[in-house]
């Protein structure tokens, strides 16, 4: 058993991550990001759960856009096929679970 403080983690880029555990090919990790992803679609599900800071996530639905802000604790949970970006406002620490590898 272990257990980790996610309070002082910095990564080095923009969305770089701290390895938490991989459990039957699922990734958890923390990510720490002060720029904004790109816009991608989902190639399997992914939840994603603002730990501090906040984010703006934008997602795509037949052509319509809108902006959901995620705060701490608030969960977002995106399915394949699911066209989306993050902007973290300005810089937030995020927990993240998908596939291994996934887009």
């Amino acid at each position: 058993m272990r257990f980790v403080d996610t309070a002082g983690f910095v990564a080095d880029d923009a969305w770089g991550a701290l390895d938490l555990a991989e459990i039957d090919g699922v990734t958890v990790r923390v990510h720490w990001t002060d720029q904004p992803y790109h816009w991608h679609v989902n190639d399997g599900s992914e939840v994603f759960v603002v730990l501090d800071g906040a984010v703006d996530m934008h997602d795509r639905d037949e052509g319509t856009e809108r902006v959901e802000r995620l705060t701490p604790g608030r969960v977002c949970v995106a399915e394949e096929g699911d066209q989306h970006v993050a902007y973290p406002v300005p810089a937030a620490r995020i927990l993240v679970v998908e596939r291994k590898g996934s887009v």
